[in-house]
Formats: C-alpha cells, sequence, structure tokens
C-alpha cells in the first residue's frame, strides 16, 4: 500500500512539474530518435544488399573446378552435411544434352541437361519436379525455340556409335513446367539424375535395361562434377574450406558475402559505440537532474520519511519519474523516427527495386530499444534514489 502512495504521489508530481518533465522527455528524444534513424539505415541498407545475396541463390552455389571422381558414397556423405542445402552429381558435359523434336512444327534443338532434384533452388517451389526418366522442366528460352509449354510432349533422341554401327534412341518427355527466364539463361532443361545417368551409359555403350536399350555391363559409377548449394550465404565460407582440405578446388561467392559481412561488422561497431555514448551521456544528465529534483523535494521527502515511509518506498520517487521519461522519451523518439524513415524512404523511391526500404526496424528493434532505455534511465535514477533514502525525517522539521 506505501509502494502504490509512493507511486501515486510521484506520477502527480511528474504531472505537476509537467514542464520540467516535458524537458527530459525532449532531451531522451533527442538522443534517441537520432539513434534509431542512425540504426534503421544501417539495418536497411546492409539488410537490403544481405536480401539480394540470400534471395540469388547463385550467391550460395559452389562450383568444382576441373573434373573429380565422386562415387554415391562420397556424393551422400557430403549431402548429409547441415551446411549443404542441395547437391545432385552432374555427368560429364559432353553426355549432357540431348535433341528435342517437337512434331507440330518439326523443329528440332539441341538443349544442355541441368541435373535437378526437389528443392533446386534455381527452380521456384511452385513448379513441379523433374522426375524419373520422362519428365523434364524446359528452360523459357529453349520453350520458346521449340513453341511448347507445360503439359506438352516432345520427342527427345540421342545417338551414338556402337560397333560401329550409328544409332539413334527416342524418348517421350513431358514438359513438367517451364522455368523463369532467370533459372538458365541458355536452352536447356533440368532433368532427374536418373536419366543422365542413362544417356551418359548410351552414350558409353553401356546397357540401360530400365529403357530397353542394348549394350555392354556396366562398371561401378563416379561422378566427374557436382552441383551444390549451400543453405545459406553464411555457410559458404566453411564449406569452400572443407573442399579445399580435401584437395577440391571450388569457386564461390565467398568474396562479396564476406564483404556485406564486414560492412555490417562495422557499421554495427560504429552505431554501438556512438549508442552507448549517448545513452551514458543521457543516464548521466537524467541523474543529475534527478538528484537535483532530489534535492529541491528534500522537505516533501522527509515529510514522507516522517509520516512512516520506509527508506525502501522513498526509493522509489525518483525511479517512477525515470521509469515516465524513458516510456514516453522512448514513444517520441519512435515518432521521430518513423516520420524521418518515411521522409528517407520517399526520397529514395526512385532509387530503389520494388518492395526495398533505405530505413526499415523491425517490431523486435523498438522493444531493445525501449529495454536499453528503461535500464538507463533506471540506472540514472538509482544514484537519485539513493539520495533520495539519506534523507532523515528530522530534515522536514528542521525546514518548518
Amino acid at each position: 500500500m506505501r509502494l502504490f502512495k509512493v507511486i501515486r504521489l510521484a506520477t502527480r508530481d511528474y504531472r505537476h512539474e509537467g514542464q520540467m518533465s516535458g524537458f527530459y522527455i525532449l532531451a531522451l528524444a533527442a538522443v534517441l530518435g537520432p539513434m534509431m534513424v542512425l540504426f534503421g539505415l544501417k539495418f536497411g541498407i546492409v539488410g537490403a544488399m544481405v536480401d539480394s545475396l540470400v534471395e540469388d541463390p547463385r550467391n550460395r552455389e559452389i562450383r568444382p573446378v576441373g573434373s573429380g571422381r565422386y562415387d554415391a558414397a562420397w556424393v551422400e556423405a557430403v549431402r548429409a552435411r547441415p551446411e549443404v542445402g542441395f547437391l545432385v552429381p552432374r555427368t560429364r558435359s559432353i553426355a549432357a544434352s540431348m535433341d528435342l523434336n517437337d512434331s507440330s512444327v518439326g523443329r528440332i534443338l539441341r538443349v544442355e541437361l541441368v541435373p535437378s532434384a526437389k528443392g533446386d533452388p534455381l527452380l521456384p517451389a511452385r513448379l513441379p519436379t523433374p522426375a524419373g526418366y520422362q519428365r523434364i522442366v524446359l528452360s523459357a528460352s529453349a520453350a520458346k525455340r521449340l513453341g511448347v509449354q507445360a503439359g506438352d510432349t516432345v520427342d527427345g533422341s540421342v545417338a551414338r556409335r556402337f560397333r560401329g554401327e550409328r544409332e539413334r534412341v527416342h524418348l517421350p518427355l513431358t514438359i513438367a513446367a517451364v522455368a523463369p527466364a532467370a533459372a538458365f539463361g541458355r536452352e536447356g532443361a533440368f532433368v532427374a539424375v536418373p536419366l543422365l545417368e542413362a544417356l551418359e551409359d548410351y552414350r558409353d555403350g553401356r546397357a540401360v535395361p530400365e529403357l530397353g536399350w542394348d549394350g555392354s555391363a556396366g562398371e561401378p559409377r563416379t561422378y566427374p562434377s557436382f552441383r551444390l548449394y549451400a543453405r545459406s550465404i553464411h555457410d559458404v565460407a566453411g564449406l569452400k574450406l572443407g573442399f579445399e582440405k580435401q584437395g577440391i578446388e571450388v569457386r564461390t561467392q565467398a568474396a562479396d558475402i564476406e564483404l556485406v559481412q564486414r560492412m555490417d561488422r562495422n557499421l554495427s561497431s560504429i552505431y554501438w559505440a556512438i549508442a552507448v555514448i549517448g545513452l551514458v551521456g543521457f543516464a548521466l544528465s537524467l541523474s543529475a537532474s534527478l538528484w537535483a529534483n532530489v534535492d529541491r523535494k528534500r522537505k516533501e521527502l522527509s515529510v514522507l520519511r516522517l509520516v512512516g515511509f520506509r527508506t525502501g518506498d522513498i526509493m522509489w520517487f525518483p525511479m517512477v519519474q525515470a521509469l515516465y521519461t524513458g516510456v514516453l522519451g522512448w514513444g517520441l523518439a519512435s515518432t521521430i523516427y518513423l516520420g524521418a524513415a518515411e521522409a528517407i524512404n520517399q526520397l529514395m523511391a526512385t532509387q530503389l527495386a520494388a518492395g526495398q526500404t533505405v530505413a526499415r526496424l523491425l517490431p523486435e528493434h523498438y522493444a531493445v530499444a525501449l529495454g536499453l532505455t528503461l535500464v538507463s534511465a533506471l540506472a540514472a535514477a538509482g544514484l537519485a534514489g539513493w539520495r533520495a533514502a539519506r534523507i532523515a525525517p528530522s530534515d522536514g522539521l528542521r525546514e518548518l
């Protein structure tokens, strides 16, 4: 009950001295508002750069240099690593092509075959996945050249020279979907790995019983290359280092990713240095003001001691007022930030892509700003509270 009464008295005193309280609130907003604008710019600009890295799957791609010998066990072991988001083996480039023929227009087009599977980063999640020996996803340029669309069927064929004779086999292929132009800029088709393996075996003169293609007995299979994408841009550097330790040379966008990450770290260090200086300055200023306010109300506080309020109760008097200053100052600073951010984003709107913003804060950023503000305000009020607690009841009697 005594604590409730102290809170009520502190609230009424805070309202009674509205001009002085308003100055405290303005002082806090003058410090916190620009810091929120600065952090919003930092988060918005660097966040946009990180988003562009994340959204483009090519920045997560790890491309092997040259040719190697990777068996199925190696592929499965690497695929099981938590840093790997997508991995399929590649067959030899010379065997990764096929002639497609649309009988309706009589046009034949040779396309590159790209190994694919469920979760391919280059294909939107909404598109059907290449599967089996007859279900493919055609690139936009190949579909345009052939004049076909999703649901159509084309004739795929490959030729070889076997036992001194030239042979060609045909395979009906269903176009499950047409990939976006950004997925693959050349004439190509995303196909399942079993189809690529079958085409390579056929060209090498090996039998493919699943498709009824004649040939010699097969040998243990190895792959010369692979398509690999890290789970996130933050995993690229670690995967690259791991491959280099295995003696596998790879190419990545790690340099560009490191540049953005280094910029983020440097800007964060600068921001927090400014924030700490600003918050410490505000805390010292508020502490001095509350100390002076306690001295100014020395008689009133001593009377509270005289009528039965304890030391702990009196300490809450400046702390409650500091909390009001923190909450209201944070609210005013947030309003200042919202106005400044809107003006900045409108000013830069013509130079940004759709949906991008220069200044941006998330809800959790507002919560962190409020938390830090309240901690600083309470820390500042602690000294004034200690000063208030040392006021003796007799101090008020001497001044009566």
